[in-house]
């Protein structure tokens, strides 16, 4: 189904946004497991030469020779030139609503695919909407959220259904995501796009509706469903045996999965539902920390939403270009989340599932998440033609394979 324009690029993959931390973090990864000069044709871009060659420099001896290119976020001529030298461009260079509209409508008009570690929801749905029709055209695979927003999520939600059409014939009614435990620093980034979406509802009624309407990433015929609102308070899951408060990624990750069910022509049905909560344990002090947790999180978005006290936010918790954990707190991180899975008719069945990764989710696992994600649109043999997908539209089984193979994820069925 490939019809782009162009296939004789000189690159395979091209990572923009090197010199950022989380854009480092990638480079770095992709080295690692690829190399330079090896089947992986690829290079680090952005604004400044002098920061790329140090971001080289940093990652070792035999990077010497990994290709260098310079463009500017908001120079549409140096973002195409970059374009039309690569198969893919990945990105990490957010807020990508302030930063990033420019660099997709280059890959679309180049037939070039590109991925992103973006969670924000507005963005998504103007990029879909002003540019579906010609990346088909070009051939251009546009695939967003390839981070821990909204890779176990999505990918996760493949997997069960997979895993109940294997063992009982019949496709997901319903899928529950629950993280178990978490351990990492807030993203920078995710913060950044957080403000970001947020003052953008506040001015943009075309925002709100996208943030607010559970469906707002599907095809526009396909906006209905039977899920409502995310979860916003304390609620007793007996499928988990635990509380439960809101998960502040389930405002991004339930619209992917619901557009990825859409996408892939209702795989999962069109009556499918689908939720995410944070697990806080059983009895009173489950009950307990979940009600902190809802209240903590509800402060915050009233905090967040108002200009004097999101400038306090932003001064405690957006860190300077460049910053970020550790490489041992990177390495002590870690999430383990629960899916439960659920197929009605005659004989009712319930799966239980697990996602793991190895790193903290806002930094070292969603680099290589992304990293992968860009090295599985270049070098492996997809189904899809250009337009917007997502993770799981796009890449399926064949990411599945490689963030089990390479990225210190794992998918697996708990109990049946």
């Amino acid at each position: 189904m490939d019809n782009k324009i162009d296939d004789g690029r000189e690159f395979d993959l091209v990572m923009w946004g090197a010199t950022g931390f989380t854009g480092r973090l990638v480079a770095e990864y992709i080295h690692e497991r690829y190399g330079t000069g090896n089947e992986l044709r690829w290079a680090i871009a952005g604004r400044s030469q002098a920061k790329l060659e140090s971001v080289r420099a940093g990652i070792g001896a035999t990077a010497d020779s990994l290709p260098i290119l310079v463009g500017d976020s908001r120079d549409p001529v140096s973002l195409a030139a970059i374009a039309k030298r690569s198969q893919v461009i990945c990105s990490t260079v957010g807020p990508f609503a302030k930063y990033g509209s420019e660099l997709v409508a280059a890959c679309v008009a180049s037939g070039t695919d590109y991925c992103d570690i973006t969670g924000e929801v507005q963005w998504v749905r103007r990029m879909i909407d002003a540019h579906e029709q010609q990346a088909r055209s070009t051939g251009a695979r546009i695939v967003h959220c390839c981070g821990f927003d909204s890779i176990p999520s999505d990918l996760g939600t493949l997997f069960m259904n997979n895993s109940m059409q294997a063992r009982h014939g019949a496709p997901c009614d319903e899928v529950k995501l629950r993280v178990r435990r978490l351990r990492g620093t807030f993203s920078g980034g995710t913060f950044a796009s957080m403000m970001t979406a947020l003052e953008e509802a506040k001015s943009d009624p075309a925002a709100r509706r996208a943030m607010g309407n559970p469906y707002g990433l599907n095809p526009r015929d396909g906006y209905k469903g039977p899920d409502g609102p995310d979860q916003r308070g304390t609620v007793w899951d007996p499928d988990v045996d635990s509380w439960t408060a809101p998960f502040v990624m389930a405002a991004v990750n339930t619209r992917v999965v619901r557009r990825s069910n859409a996408l892939m022509d209702y795989v999962y049905g069109k009556d499918f539902r689908y939720d995410e909560a944070m697990m806080t344990g059983r009895g009173v002090s489950g009950w307990a920390r979940a009600n902190a947790m809802t209240v903590a999180l509800g402060g915050f978005m009233a905090a967040a939403w108002l200009p004097p006290t999101r400038a306090i936010l932003n001064r405690l918790f957006l860190p300077a270009p460049g910053e970020g954990p550790s490489a041992e707190d990177r390495e002590n991180g870690f999430y383990d989340i629960v899916l439960i899975g659920k197929a009605g008719g005659s004989g009712p069945r319930t799966l239980r599932g697990r996602v793991k990764g190895d790193r903290d989710p806002g930094y070292g696992s969603t680099s290589k998440m992304l990293g992968e994600s860009a090295v599985c649109l270049a070098l492996d043999r997809l189904e899809v033609g250009g337009g917007f997908w997502t993770p799981a539209s796009a890449m399926g089984a064949d990411l599945i394979a490689r963030l089990e193979n390479n990225a210190g994820l794992s998918f697996e069925i708990e109990s049946d």
